[in-house]
């Protein structure tokens, strides 16, 4: 790789960290791309598709002329895997905030949870977190939430093409979702506990595949780092 090459166009694939925002790891990225390369100062590089801080895995990385396809790489088809934990819900539908309620789960069996996943195939209505990025009235729906305003927050509509189960020792499902782009596997979480007559949340997720782009060919941005250094 050469400076030539990254303002021309690379597309990177990173396995994001845990707790490390999407935001981080594209400015991690550029500082070593610009430190290793002498790169202009504002050279372009993004990324395709937000990552929550509490999930892992791909976060495609565009630099120059390829950060025209953000687009275009953003609406391809996701894979994400995950654990739902059932009876009890949080604010933020995951572990960023504590159990604000219990429900119960004796009810709950395998043939129930097995049975409530065709329920979420195709085109559905999800309301996205009151804790995400969407912006309402000027301001991100988080900086709602955290300054306990309360907010109206509109459905939208997206579609989930697969939804398998891989493992159920409750009060935990482990999960593989393929979906379309602005799913929030949060609301899955929360909506999917609901319609089992309890709560749900997300106490792990892990973004596989983006269209043909898959986590296996990812790396850290730590390795990203080295591989780096180690270049003649």
């Amino acid at each position: 790789m050469n400076a030539e090459e990254i303002l021309a166009g690379k597309v990177l694939l990173i396995d994001k960290p845990l707790t490390w925002s999407s935001f981080q790891a594209v400015n991690k990225l550029k500082y070593i791309l610009k430190r290793k390369y002498d790169l202009p100062k504002k050279f372009k590089i993004g990324h395709a598709g937000t990552l929550d801080p509490l999930a892992t895995g791909l976060l495609i990385i565009c630099t120059g002329k390829f950060t025209k396809k953000i687009t275009e790489i953003q609406a391809q088809i996701k894979e994400y895997t995950g654990t739902i934990v059932l009876g009890a819900t949080t604010p933020s539908y995951d572990l960023e905030t504590e159990v604000d309620a219990t429900f119960p789960t004796a009810h709950i069996t395998e043939a129930l949870i097995l049975e409530t996943t065709h329920k979420f195939l195709g085109e559905i209505d999800q309301k996205p977190p009151v804790f995400s990025a969407i912006k309402k009235d000027g301001k991100r729906l988080y900086e709602h939430a955290r300054a306990g305003e309360e907010v109206e927050i509109q459905s939208r509509k997206t579609t989930i093409y697969e939804f398998e189960i891989t493992r159920i020792q409750l009060p935990e499902v482990n999960f593989r979702v393929q979906c379309s782009k602005g799913t929030y596997i949060r609301s899955l979480a929360y909506d999917f506990g609901l319609e089992l007559q309890s709560g749900g949340h997300l106490s792990a997720l892990r973004r596989t595949k983006i269209g043909d782009y898959s986590v296996e060919n990812a790396i850290l941005p730590d390795d990203f780092e080295q591989s780096l250094s180690n270049e003649k």
